[in-house]
């Protein structure tokens, strides 16, 4: 029997917009197209489904809280070691017209729980400031979600150190330095709103938020605000990503 642990993690942000702004992001597929992962679809109200599918993968849960403007969270279906996730998020809103957003992530972690714990310390942040960069830029719009693997590099360096050619920036680069880059011959310029390095890479450009991820092999998971088909976007960045080594 695979040993496993319970786990919670607890993410407090401030965020530019209205609680139903907030709601709208969190609760709704289109929303949390527009900053999460995946595709995504939520059947209102307690009880009610949630999907979220992935290149070769769909996470399925069930709603177990529904109170618009205030409260949302659902639990995944548990596999067959008893390790399952669940998302609880509680919304306030502030004086001035912004909202506070708590995340409480919670669930059992498998054998390797130690390697998923810090991975997910170290990414709730980082999707939150997606969220917060989603509704302060593009408020009341919806993205399409793209997903592109670029291939296994020998090592972390390697591969990072490519990718900050590819887009003109200095090894070290910092938030607020200009992108630019050239996908299908279209040119792409872009401001980095979001630098851990080497590891994310978060661009911001006129209509879309560009998400580079990953170590040896880094992966995007972008979010266009614009009318694209999914699937050719998809073909056009797993060229570029593999073109840049």
């Amino acid at each position: 029997m695979s040993e496993t642990h319970e786990f919670e993690l607890v993410h407090d942000i401030d965020l530019p917009a209205s609680p139903e702004q907030v709601w709208d992001a969190i609760a709704t597929g289109p929303g949390i197209d527009s900053w999460f992962m995946g595709r995504n679809t939520v059947e209102p109200g307690e009880g009610g489904a949630t999907s979220m599918e992935l290149p070769g993968f769909t996470a399925q849960a069930t709603v177990t809280a529904w109170e618009p403007g205030r409260h949302f969270a659902y639990r995944g279906q548990a596999a067959e070691d008893g390790t399952f996730m669940a998302f609880e998020y509680l919304i306030e809103g502030r004086d001035g017209g912004s909202t506070a957003l708590r995340l409480v992530h919670s669930g059992i972690l498998g054998a390797d729980w130690e390697e998923q714990y810090d991975a997910l310390r170290q990414g709730n942040p980082l999707y939150l400031r997606t969220l917060a960069q989603y509704l302060e830029h593009f408020a009341g719009r919806h993205a399409v979600p793209v997903a592109a693997f670029g291939p296994q590099q020998a090592d972390l360096d390697t591969a990072w150190a490519a990718l900050t050619r590819a887009t003109g920036l200095d090894k070290d680069f910092q938030e607020g330095d200009a992108v630019r880059l050239t996908v299908d011959g279209q040119q792409v310029e872009g401001v980095v709103d979001t630098a851990v390095v080497p590891g994310f890479l978060g661009v911001r450009t006129d209509n879309a938020l560009l998400r580079f991820v990953g170590g040896e092999m880094i992966m995007t998971g972008h979010h266009v605000f614009a009318d694209v088909d999914q699937a050719e976007a998809e073909r056009s960045w797993t060229n570029w990503l593999a073109s840049i080594y």
